[in-house]
């Protein structure tokens, strides 16, 4: 079975089409209502459908039910039978009693067409479908009614009792299921027990099924030893760390922050007010992205586990699923911006069979990494997610194909994209994070964060907005080297845009790039910034150095390739200008400077002349919706050279609405372009009247 397959049905949880009504509102009597968690059940009209007793029968209307999209019949043969007789008549039986059971008249369910089945459950209730939606939304802006009525949901393991014997591809999606509907659970329990009281029955309640479900998560532990402290009840509170201290300790894990916790928890309850009643939400710490890990590291943590190799024996290790693990662990520590495990500790846990979800609240950091590999057809697909550990959220999840005539050239390629959509998902959440903060709140971190998603708005008042925060952030860490770097970026732009005096800016973008350089020389971002400030001062080959540094610190830093690239492009080798662009493209396909990586390639092509190509790849950046004024000028002055004026044009008009007096005059002073591309884009402005 093709991974996409699997990797798509595995995150169905996560669809927002299916206008679903909320757990905290009744299902309509009328309304077909599907139950995973627990035996699967099928009720019409409020009544229980009785169900044949074929395991296979009830195993396809569940994957049907998650699967975002249609299903090959082929997928669904080699899902659920072990090579019989027929099975794509087995198939057809038992597509006919799925429709006895969910089709109405006026109404069918089950969809097939061509090769493809679909199970179309727009006007049904799906309990896990249900889940991840809230999930997928955020359950940490969820009351805690709504999230009492997600919690009632969950009233047993997702399909109990349905495994089938010989059926590895199903048992594997089965497990893979039941272990992401319990971090689920898990995540809802945390969420509700901070916001009830804390030493209420109800909170107890909450966290002892918490604890149940999560007997290492560091978190549960802490809230019942506050709510202990808070009844007074510190008999119980000294035999519960006790035997958190020792399950800790066979395990190997750290159990030292429970006894800091149980000391902070009785200072707490000794010093407050009299009778004071203290909600378990103030008193440890909030949901969500951990913030305990962003003050201890002052970086996002992450853990990459181990990746399953689904043609691998159980148990063999040191495969090319190992090897595609150890590796993205390493290329994210070279990249310094994030807290990564290492191997040894990922390592250990998944030989105690601890899955993704349940390592990432063990190890408490804010991300883990996990994933699948499958060899076919001479080809290697590797399906990858990134969840975040408190929200149990899919924030990022991917597959990724590639020939397998070499594996080891294979597996360099996909870890290269890998690495770097997880450093750009990553940094996307964070910022998300960060924007909702009340300013005289954040860290250093944070604030980073904050200036970054105002940096790539690109545009003069954002720009100046993230040079605050960027200048709050190395105020609160004078050693952090990646908010140097935004702050050099910022006086870059104001050079480059002409927002204010350009000498000054770009003195302000060489004295931040070195600042960043002193607090860390092996962080790339360090690298790029200074090889960026170079460029401004006209030392091209001392720019090119330190942005190949910086690649060789970290080959997956996009923005380090379009660089060399941006650098190439107008005066320097363009062949591999071009080559740079398209590596940042495929390391970082969204990024927020795409159009910069689009705009490279457009320049390079026309010191090739390649004019047609050029025109094609400008306008592609032009479209862009953060691109600026000098990336307009770019595709209208490309376009009038091959004769699309009117084209041209209507960029033009865009250009004077943003800036009425731009002329090729500041374009040309922006770039430092070749004497022959200069004259090219002279020409091609003079065509429309930009000159």
């Amino acid at each position: 079975m093709e991974a996409s397959v699997v990797a798509r049905v595995e995150s169905a949880g996560e669809s927002d089409g299916r206008g679903l009504p909320g757990p905290d509102r009744s299902v309509p009597e009328a309304l077909v209502e599907l139950r995973m968690l627990g035996p699967l059940t099928i009720r019409r009209a409020g009544s229980v459908v009785a169900l044949p007793p074929s395991r296979k029968l009830r195993a396809l209307i569940a994957y049907l039910a998650l699967a975002p999209q249609a299903v090959m019949r082929a997928h669904l043969c080699e899902l659920l039978w072990d090579v019989p007789n027929d099975p794509r008549g087995e198939l057809r039986w038992c597509l006919s009693k799925a429709r006895s059971l969910l089709d109405e008249p006026g109404r069918r369910r089950i969809e097939t067409a061509q090769d493809t089945v679909r199970l179309a459950l727009g006007d049904c209730h799906v309990d896990v479908i249900e889940i991840g939606r809230a999930m997928q939304h955020g359950i940490d802006t969820l009351d805690a009614q709504r999230l009492r009525a997600l919690s009632t949901l969950f009233t047993g393991d997702f399909l109990e009792g349905l495994e089938i014997d010989r059926n590895p591809f199903f048992n594997n999606w089965l497990t893979a299921q039941r272990r992401r509907l319990r971090a689920c659970q898990v995540a809802v329990l945390e969420h509700l027990a901070a916001r009830l009281a804390a030493g209420s029955a109800e909170s107890f309640a909450c966290l002892d099924q918490w604890l149940q479900l999560a007997p290492f998560d560091r978190r549960a532990h802490e809230l019942m030893l506050d709510s202990l402290a808070h009844r007074g009840q510190w008999r119980e509170g000294q035999e519960h760390l006790a035997a958190a201290v020792r399950a800790f300790e066979a395990e190997g894990l750290d159990w030292r922050p429970l006894r800091e916790a149980w000391r902070d928890a009785k200072a707490r309850r000794a010093t407050g007010p009299a009778g004071a009643e203290t909600s378990a939400k103030e008193a440890a710490p909030r949901p969500g992205p951990p913030d305990g890990a962003l003050e201890r590291s002052g970086r996002a943590s992450i853990a990459v586990m181990p990746f399953v190799d689904e043609a691998a024996q159980r148990g063999v290790r040191g495969g090319l699923a190992d090897g595609l693990a150890y590796d993205i662990i390493t290329r994210l520590a070279k990249l310094r911006s994030l807290f990564v495990i290492a191997q040894g500790t990922v390592f250990a846990l998944d030989q105690r069979s601890v899955g993704p979800e349940e390592a990432g609240r063990t190890l408490n950091v804010d991300y883990v990494v996990s994933g699948t590999l499958l060899r076919q057809d001479k080809r290697l697909a590797v399906s990858v997610e990134l969840v975040e550990s408190r929200t149990a959220r899919i924030v990022w999840a991917d597959v990724f194909d590639h020939k397998l005539d070499d594996a080891f050239l294979a597996l360099d390629e996909i870890g290269n994209r890998i690495v770097a959509s997880i450093e750009s998902e990553v940094e996307a959440a964070e910022c998300k994070l960060a924007i909702l903060r009340p300013p005289n709140s954040l860290d250093a971190w944070q604030a980073h964060h904050r200036g970054l998603w105002h940096m790539y708005r690109f545009n003069r008042e954002d720009n100046e907005r993230a040079r605050h925060f960027f200048e709050m952030a190395v105020r609160l860490d004078p050693t952090f080297s990646r908010a140097y770097a935004g702050l050099s970026f910022t006086h870059w732009q104001n050079a480059f845009q002409r927002w204010g005096e350009r000498e000054p800016a770009i003195e302000r973008a060489h004295e931040a790039a070195g600042q960043g350089l002193a607090a860390d020389d092996r962080d790339p971002a360090a690298h790029w910034a200074m090889g960026r400030a170079l460029w401004l001062r006209g030392r091209l080959d001392q720019s090119l150095t330190e942005l190949q540094r910086a690649v060789d610190l970290s080959p997956n830093f996009a923005l380090a390739h379009y660089t060399l690239g941006f650098v190439n492009c107008q005066s320097g080798d363009a062949e591999a200008a071009i080559g740079s662009s398209d590596h940042s493209r495929r390391l970082s396909p969204f990024d927020p400077l795409l159009f910069g990586m689009l705009a490279v390639r457009a320049i390079a092509l026309v010191r090739l002349g390649r004019l047609e190509e050029a025109a094609d790849w400008a306008v592609q950046a032009a479209a862009r919706v953060n691109a600026h004024v000098h990336i307009l000028a770019i595709a209208a002055c490309c376009l009038a050279m091959i004769g699309r004026v009117e084209e041209a044009s209507v960029l033009l008009a865009s250009i004077r609405k943003t800036a009425p007096s731009y002329r090729i005059e500041d374009f040309l002073a922006a770039f430092h372009l070749s004497p022959e591309a200069e004259a090219l884009f002279r020409d091609g402005a003079r065509r429309i009247g930009l000159g």
